[in-house]
């Protein structure tokens, strides 16, 4: 009797297989071409390949008659391109999805989309990935070969489309998704970065005044011949200590983010405290929140729509929350159900899903509509950070406020405080 073997790739296959992808990313090459078409008319334009000789296959298949082609000019500082942004990828979804809702062709679609990209490393990548498919590879593993670009989740979502037969769809799908997804990033990054810079400012200010300003009212106090007022004298000690030791200050407060930044990365225990410590601020820990369960139920109504089976829609979903806390309590969810839990249930016993969504998915579970009550709750969740943003400036604006007046008031006061004692006493 014949046995039949299937061959599976392994992790090692995989990954050499990902390496040699970014190989032939790394090897591709821009040049520019000048031609002439069946008309005469003289064009030029750029096309990247791994050599002159394609370039011109490429063109004459095209019908045009290449008179010069060679490889684009370096620029001063640098050629390699810009990192590849998340932003980036959510156009490229949008442009690949109307482009094939349009009839155009996987691989033309691709190809146009290429020629358009400004990004070196966004061009070469997907020229690699139009190559990959026109060499008969599917849409989903030419994607799974740039697993930074392209995570996990968009992949299992293109490949839901295509063994649906609903690929077009599908990537309209995940082109609204990712674009929602980013607009909520930025809207969280808007939060977290006005407070952050205004503090950083106070400190840089705090610091030019100690470290210029101070001694310089320090000569003026030593012809008094008097005892300063103690906060007088802890602020001339900080500043002495500041123009003195300066450099140890700085190496320590950037080996202390750095430090921090470190141990963030290489323990998920101090990640997981970190995480659940800023959500428990007052303001920015409710917006963080919100954000998690918007980031999760839209996260999960896409992939169970697109027809991946739950308990692998979870897989994907605990990676996209944004939060340490949020992903391992998805990961609790996940193996609640694959041992035939409801989700409604699971997500009760993990204690961070507000009543109204766990009713919500329930709802969702009984009526056989889950997507919709996920993409709802989405919905709502991402109007809610909307209204937090907004509001947080003016919330505060007032605390800022009261930080700076603290900071620099004080060391105003305190530097005239010799001097309205030096008045009283000549009074």
């Amino acid at each position: 009797m014949a046995t039949a073997t299937v061959s599976r790739k392994t992790p090692a296959a995989a990954a050499a297989q990902r390496g040699r992808a970014r190989a032939e990313v790394s090897q591709l090459q821009t040049f520019v071409w000048v031609g002439k078409d069946k008309r005469g008319t003289s064009i030029k334009g750029e096309y990247a390949a791994k050599n002159v000789s394609l370039v011109k296959a490429e063109l004459r298949r095209q019908g045009i008659n290449p008179t010069t082609v060679k490889p684009k000019g370096k620029p001063l500082f640098g050629s390699a391109g810009k990192t590849i942004k998340a932003r980036e990828i959510a156009v490229f979804s949008r442009q690949i999805s109307v482009m094939m809702q349009a009839g155009v062709p996987l691989v033309q679609g691709m190809e146009i989309i290429a020629s358009g990209q400004s990004n070196i490393r966004m061009k070469n990548m997907l020229t690699a990935i139009k190559a990959d498919i026109e060499g008969g590879s599917t849409l989903h593993e030419s994607l799974g070969k740039f697993p930074v670009q392209f995570d996990e989740l968009f992949v299992n979502l293109v490949k839901a489309g295509e063994s649906a037969g609903v690929l077009d769809t599908v990537l309209d799908t995940v082109a609204t998704y990712k674009e929602n997804i980013e607009s909520l990033k930025g809207k969280i990054k808007k939060a977290m970065f006005y407070p952050a810079i205004v503090l950083v400012v106070a400190l840089l200010v705090s610091a030019i005044l100690l470290i210029f300003v101070v001694p310089q009212f320090e000569n003026v106090f030593k012809g008094f011949g008097a005892d300063l007022p103690a906060f007088t004298q802890m602020i001339v000690n900080a500043s002495r200590f500041l123009v003195s030791y300066w450099w140890i200050v700085l190496l320590a407060v950037v080996g202390t983010i750095f430090g921090l930044i470190f141990i963030y990365k290489r323990s998920p225990a101090f990640a997981h405290f970190c995480a659940r410590a800023v959500l428990k601020l007052p303001v920015i820990g409710q917006i963080l929140h919100q954000s998690a369960i918007a980031r999760f139920a839209r996260t999960l109504g896409v992939t169970f729509r697109a027809g991946v089976p739950l308990v692998e829609a979870l897989d994907s979903v605990s990676g996209a929350t944004g939060s340490p806390v949020y992903n391992q309590a998805v990961k609790r969810i996940r193996e609640d159900v694959a041992v035939g839990h409801q989700l409604q249930l699971a997500m009760r016993q993990a204690n961070l899903f507000p009543n109204m969504v766990v009713q919500m998915v329930a709802i969702g579970e009984e009526s056989g509509a889950l997507d919709k009550m996920l993409f709802k709750v989405a919905e709502f969740y991402e109007e809610e950070v909307n209204n937090a943003v907004d509001a947080l400036a003016s919330l505060l604006e007032p605390f800022i406020m009261v930080i700076i007046g603290t900071l620099v008031g004080g060391m105003v006061i305190g530097m005239y405080l010799p001097i309205f004692k030096l008045a009283a006493v000549v009074g």
